[in-house]
């Protein structure tokens, strides 16, 4: 059973049915392997297992939220008989879902691992900001009596 109703879901939420289709469609394949980590606050990085491509035979292309990898192997003549095949050499395409504001950083290729680093660019008047309170001081003072000579005198007598 490889399906799930999301049925009850779509009743209790407003606003997610991006997600929802992006869940059920969204079946990927398992090759090539990829890990997705945080490196920072706002920095990220994807990793993937290509062993066999050259940079040549790798395409990354960003547009809007999505990123995606394309690897077409080209066929090598050599004069060599392959007796077994260990390495994949199958073409893939893989395409991963960027949050807003996400945008590549860097692309590298070493060791049969494509790094891509990623990183959340948030424009300064989208980003948060504290908002100082001001405060209006008025002061109050207490009047002051004026003492009368009639007053004075009746404080000295007592």
């Amino acid at each position: 059973m490889r399906s799930f109703d999301y049925t009850p879901l779509y009743r209790t939420t407003v606003g997610f049915d991006r997600l929802f289709d992006m869940l059920e469609n969204g079946v990927r394949s398992d090759w090539p392997p990829y890990n997705i980590e945080k490196t920072g606050e706002n920095d990220y990085r994807i990793t993937m297992a290509i062993a066999g491509f050259s940079p040549e035979e790798i395409e990354l292309t960003q547009h809007g939220p999505e990123l995606m990898v394309v690897g077409n192997k080209q066929p090598t003549e050599n004069d060599r008989q392959v007796l077994h095949r260990g390495m994949a050499t199958r073409n893939f395409k893989h395409v991963f879902r960027l949050a807003d504001y996400v945008k590549v950083a860097s692309a590298n290729l070493e060791h049969g691992l494509l790094s891509v680093d990623l990183v959340r660019d948030i424009p300064e008047e989208l980003k948060p900001r504290r908002i100082g309170i001001g405060t209006s001081i008025v002061k109050h003072t207490a009047p002051t009596k004026e003492i009368s000579q009639d007053t004075d005198k009746k404080l000295k007598a007592a």
